[in-house]
């Protein structure tokens, strides 16, 4: 029996943001996988995340942000990294910043909050899967920099649980070696 939810699930596989080119997804298309990312697990509907789209020219104004945040918060990084970082979002015709913010409330600890946000970012490339392109979730430097919070405008309670690069796989990623069930599956005893 063939189930393609279930196909998705055993079949998805990263891309890596340097492997992403054109196209992208369209508008409705985005529009799509963020409603596939805000249908996650929301105890007590707080909705603890939300997104920042980074697209057309908007991903090189940034790439100057991360340019000068790197060269303002590392020692003598060097042209050749400044020039990396003035790429980055370049790499991916769209990244979507998942941002986690914390409500305080204390029927949903902020633990479930944060898992949410995480949930948020695992239905975005499964969206993105499911509409035929390679994503990758990936967090690096930027996603823990104060300078980048700061361009980015978090507020206290806010944090950058990761960025998503979307677009279309160069090629297919090879399958990688996924844990055995029995090395990480085991009954509870009393």
């Amino acid at each position: 029996m063939t189930n393609p939810i279930l196909d998705l699930l055993l079949t998805r596989r990263s891309v890596s943001a340097n492997s992403l080119t054109e196209p992208g997804p369209s508008d409705d298309e985005l529009e799509l996988m963020l409603r596939a990312a805000s249908r996650v697990p929301d105890h007590k509907k707080l909705v603890p995340w939300r997104f920042l789209l980074f697209q057309g020219e908007a991903r090189a104004a940034f790439g100057t942000v991360l340019a000068e945040v790197c060269a303002a918060e590392e020692k003598d990084p060097g042209a050749f990294r400044l020039e990396t970082e003035r790429k980055r979002f370049l790499r991916a015709p769209v990244v979507i910043a998942v941002i986690s913010r914390v409500v305080k409330n204390p029927a949903a600890p902020e633990w479930e909050q944060v898992l949410s946000a995480g949930a948020a970012c695992q239905n975005l490339i499964l969206a993105a899967a499911a509409l035929g392109y390679g994503a990758q979730w990936i967090t690096e430097w930027y996603g823990y920099s104060e300078g980048v919070r700061k361009a980015l405008r978090l507020a206290e309670n806010e944090r950058v649980a990761g960025f998503v690069y979307v677009g279309t796989a160069k090629e297919k990623p090879e399958e990688r070696e996924r844990p055995k069930l029995s090395d990480v599956v085991a009954p509870w005893r009393p």
